[in-house]
């Protein structure tokens, strides 16, 4: 049996639902995070070392395109979040701090995974004060299915050669001294 994209991303978003960042029952769509909410352990994954960047475009409100392929040349950090997802929401910040900082080394794209109007996440952001971050949106879902994401916030570290390091599920401070060091992991020249 062939399953359509459209199908699969529902099904995935549905999983995603269900694994991890959760909203509550009756609540309207994509509200704002609750602290509370419930992720599975966060955990570090690199059996997925050496995969190439996904060839996946994502959007920013103003319809801007960025084909995730063409970040080769520096190490890239790519986060999956969205904003009813209380653990994305709570290391935004942390992304933020570092974001742009150039003795960390890494360009930082957090892509949002909400659906529905694209302002509303460049809003979100804006209230929050996390000017580092473009709001970029996977609205189709095409990243979680890409990585088979169950839960998030899922982050994902490639080389400067676009392959990738590692991969984090859950939340994680990235600002401290362990994160920093796990993002040092990314060889900043590109390996031929």
């Amino acid at each position: 049996m062939v399953w359509s994209p459209s199908f699969k991303s529902l099904i995935l978003a549905c999983a995603l639902l269900a694994g991890g960042c959760d909203r509550q029952s009756g609540a309207p769509s994509q509200p704002e995070a609750e602290a509370g909410a419930r992720v599975p352990a966060s955990k570090l994954d690199r059996s997925h070392a050496g995969k190439s960047l996904p060839d996946v475009t994502v959007r920013d409100p103003d319809e801007e395109e960025l084909a995730l392929d063409s970040l080769k040349g520096q190490p890239v950090l790519i986060n999956l979040w969205a904003t009813w997802c209380a653990p994305c929401v709570k290391e935004l910040p942390t992304l933020n701090a570092i974001a742009n900082r150039a003795d960390v080394g890494v360009q930082v794209v957090t892509v949002s995974q909400d659906m529905g109007d694209a302002t509303a996440v460049q809003q979100f952001l804006d209230r929050r004060g996390l000017a580092q971050l473009p709001a970029w949106i996977d609205a189709e879902g095409t990243l979680p299915t890409h990585y088979g994401a169950q839960a998030l916030p899922m982050s994902v570290l490639y080389d400067a050669s676009g392959r990738e390091v590692w991969r984090y599920i859950g939340d994680r401070d990235w600002a401290d001294e362990e994160s920093l060091k796990l993002l040092g992991e990314a060889p900043v020249v590109p390996q031929s």
